[in-house]
């Protein structure tokens, strides 16, 4: 007997990139820069690219 799951069933957003989700958090957080978004852009990108790899929309 075979069982197919849809992965957009199996995977909860919060355990997927966690890594691009904890890079973008301390770059926001820790920022010493005036406009903090600007300065984090590319690792809100590289998260954002990570969670549509899975099916999310950010």
């Amino acid at each position: 007997m075979l069982i197919r799951f849809s992965l957009s069933l199996s995977i909860q957003p919060c355990c997927v990139c966690k890594a691009e989700k904890t890079a973008r958090d301390d770059c926001m957080l820790f920022s010493k820069s005036d406009d903090p978004q600007q300065e984090c852009k590319s690792m809100v990108e590289q998260y954002k690219a990570c969670m549509a790899g899975y099916g999310f929309k950010v």
